[in-house]
């Protein structure tokens, strides 16, 4: 070390080179001190008499620098607004006679400000202050992390108070040691310490079921944590609210449980709307009644529990049909057909138990489960009683209508032991009531299998139907709400029997999908739209995607495959092509669904989502599936014009397809204010009677002649 204390007064730089140096012990000593160790007059400028060689490191100037001020002072290089509370603290120290000890700031020789800690002690003589001795060390990086662990902390505390959901830490016996703002507003209490005092038993005080808090602390025991933990509370006005918490216990080093500490959400409304959705899927949205899917479910139970039933007891099925529905509800409108089926519901609900089940099977067809009846004579007895009630006069404005209805019943287990053998059998027992003159019932006897007999005919015919050329394509066309034109077409099937003549597809389509045809139906549509729509192109008309739709039984995993094929041998382009599935069978199978549409999008052509609004479609899965269009079901837009519901449910439909990037079609458009009302609420395309029937290949052919015709 070259620089020792001294007291000979500065005289240049002769005067620092010949002072001596240390012993070597201390030398060694000093230079191993990770900071700089000093002696220094009390003075103005705080004269150096002696740094240390950690001088160079601390400050950036070699300690010579430094001694009796050579070349710069000690009170030059404390940061200027450091400099008062250094020399404050130094002199109350020395006053004291105290050691003294502090943090602030120095500027090094490259201007780099840095923190220091010093620690120090006056020397005095003769009552005075002879000068300082002490010690300084860098601690720039402890003040940082200690500046960012105030950072962390100042965050932490306003995401703690300002987040959205309620964030807590709560003891094992059932108080709570923390809580945030958000957390007192869904617990209904004015601030978090009130919810702190006034919440002291969680289990008995907030849970509606105890147990849930029992089953919180077992699975804490258990795995540490709880996830997405839904459960009913009090808040504090009484309300029963739902949470989701998400939670984990936190220990000690030891291992010793100190106290849970998690998350919060009001979850209420998403509660109310699962409801409301599973409701909707399991219900008929017309008239609130258990659907198809419910009943199914239902009395498969209900036979499984009639088998392992010994007393006798009687299950029955009654199938109720309407007697001439269709003449009210074509003379007088849907609307006015919609509230007689609602009326009928109603009826129907009162006659029965609140044991039993009445469920709409579909248009004017209401199903009724009867359990644990005793004879034939009491189910007689709730049977006739229902077609008293059902024909009791209904008013629809002016006018007055007697209603009767049709009913067949079968009976378990002497009628069937299964669900589709007794619906079966029950619906053609309806049949005969109606062929007996309608408005009365009939229980199901084995003759009436002729039925059966009439939907095997239809199965063979339509096995033959291919062969033979029977089916054609018809076309209706899409109009674009932007400029009026033609801007698709939707090919529809049609069967042209020698013995029927024409048959609409709602009649055969569902014996084709029972039988496993529609898939090779599904093919000739699709080989035969592609061909004519490429025979449009070759003609020079108008370039536009023709829509096919798809059965469930086609969406698999060769379909990609073979719509590749069916296009290189028609030469058209993926891109004129587009595939219409509806709303129920894309989240059928949510997952394979997703594979099946990203092969055929990849393709290049065109997918839309049908009948849109009548099943239950995720969000999250809609964002996933890669469609273009959304179709809007006809049965919303057919009231769009009278039901403010069907209208609100319409114009959110559009909303939601352009959010994202979708186009929207609404098919079954009859008269110009559907169009109107349409065309103002930004829908993108159009497909109706209003705007052009279902037509023949030759028929469609000629329009799109004639709209090239009128745009030259």
């Amino acid at each position: 070390m070259k620089i020792v204390a001294s007291s000979i007064p500065f005289d240049g730089a002769a005067a620092i080179s010949s002072i001596a140096r240390p012993p070597r012990l201390l030398e060694t000593l000093l230079s191993h001190l990770d900071g700089m160790v000093y002696r220094c007059r009390a003075d103005d400028d705080w004269t150096m008499e002696f740094v240390s060689e950690g001088c160079m490191a601390l400050t950036g100037y070699e300690p010579k620098a430094l001694l009796f001020n050579y070349h710069i002072s000690y009170e030059q290089i404390t940061h200027p607004e450091d400099r008062a509370l250094v020399r404050q603290k130094v002199n109350a120290s020395l006053v004291a006679k105290q050691r003294f000890e502090l943090e602030y700031r120095i500027v090094r020789a490259d201007g780099e400000v840095r923190w220091v800690w010093e620690r120090g002690v006056g020397i005095y003589h003769d009552g005075g202050v002879d000068g300082l001795e002490g010690y300084v060390q860098d601690v720039t990086a402890r003040k940082e992390a200690e500046q960012a662990l105030l950072e962390a902390e100042r965050r932490y505390r306003s995401i703690f108070e300002n987040a959205i959901e309620g964030v807590f830490q709560s003891t094992t016996d059932g108080g709570y040691i923390a809580v945030n703002p958000a957390l007192a507003r869904i617990y209904g209490y004015a601030s978090a310490q009130e919810l702190i005092v006034g919440l002291r038993d969680i289990k008995h005080q907030l849970y509606v079921e105890p147990e849930r808090r029992t089953e919180f602390m077992r699975m804490m025991a258990e795995v540490g944590l709880v996830s997405n933990f839904e459960s009913r509370v009090y808040r504090r006005d009484g309300e029963i609210i739902w949470i989701s918490e998400n939670a984990r216990a936190v220990h000690d080093e030891a291992g010793n449980l100190m106290f849970y500490e998690g998350t919060v959400e009001a979850i209420t409304e998403r509660k109310l709307y699962e409801a409301e959705i599973r409701h909707q899927a399991d219900h008929d949205a017309l008239t609130g009644l258990p659907n198809r899917t419910m009943l199914h479910n239902y009395l498969q139970r209900v036979v499984q529990e009639s088998r392992q039933n010994e007393n006798g007891a009687l299950t029955v099925v009654a199938f109720v049909d309407l007697d001439q529905f269709k003449f009210i509800n074509d003379s007088l409108g849907h609307q006015i057909g919609d509230e007689l089926l609602k009326t009928i519901a109603q009826r129907l609900v009162s006659c029965v138990r609140d044991t039993d089940m009445v469920a709409r099977q579909g248009g004017d067809e209401f199903v009724l489960v009867l359990r644990n009846q005793a004879d034939e004579i009491s189910v007689t007895e709730v049977l006739q009683r229902i077609l008293t009630v059902v024909s009791r006069p209904w008013v629809a404005g002016d006018r007055e209508f007697h209603i009767t209805c049709s009913i067949g019943v079968s009976r378990c287990p002497s009628d069937g032991l299964d669900v589709e053998t007794l619906l079966k059998n029950a619906d053609s027992a309806m049949y005969k009531a109606k062929e007996l003159g309608r408005n009365n019932f009939r229980f199901f006897a084995g003759w009436m299998d002729e039925q059966v007999s009439n939907r095997l005919e239809m199965l063979v015919s339509l096995r033959r139907a291919l062969e033979r050329s029977e089916f054609m394509l018809y076309y209706q066309p899409k109009i674009s709400l932007a400029n009026g034109r033609i801007i698709g077409a939707e090919a529809l099937i049609r069967w042209n029997t020698p013995e029927q003549g024409m048959v609409p597809p709602d009649r055969f389509i569902p014996f084709a999908e029972e039988a496993g045809l529609i898939v090779p139906i599904g093919e000739w549509v699709l080989r035969t739209a592609c061909a004519h729509n490429k025979a449009w192109q070759n003609a020079g008309l108008a370039f536009i995607p023709v829509a096919v739709n798809l059965s469930p039984r086609q969406l698999d995993a060769h379909l990609p495959e073979f719509v590749r094929q069916v296009l290189s041998e028609s030469g058209m382009a993926a891109s004129w092509l587009e595939l219409e599935i509806t709303e129920n069978v894309v989240m059928k199978d949510a997952e394979k669904t997703v594979a099946t549409l990203n092969a055929l999008k990849r393709l290049g052509l065109q997918i839309s989502v049908d009948d849109f609004g009548t099943g239950y479609s995720s969000l999250s899965y809609l964002r996933r599936f890669p469609v273009d269009a959304l179709k809007i079901d006809k049965s919303f837009v057919r009231d769009i014009a009278l039901d403010s519901d069907s209208a609100a449910i319409v114009k959110a439909v559009i909303s939601l397809g352009h959010i994202l990037n979708l186009r929207v079609i609404a098919e079954g458009v009859e008269d110009r204010e559907q169009y109107n009302f349409l065309l103002n609420n930004g829908c993108d395309e159009v497909q109706g009677y209003f705007l052009g029937k279902p037509m023949p290949m030759e028929d469609f052919t000629r329009r799109l002649e004639q709209e090239k015709l009128a745009t030259r």
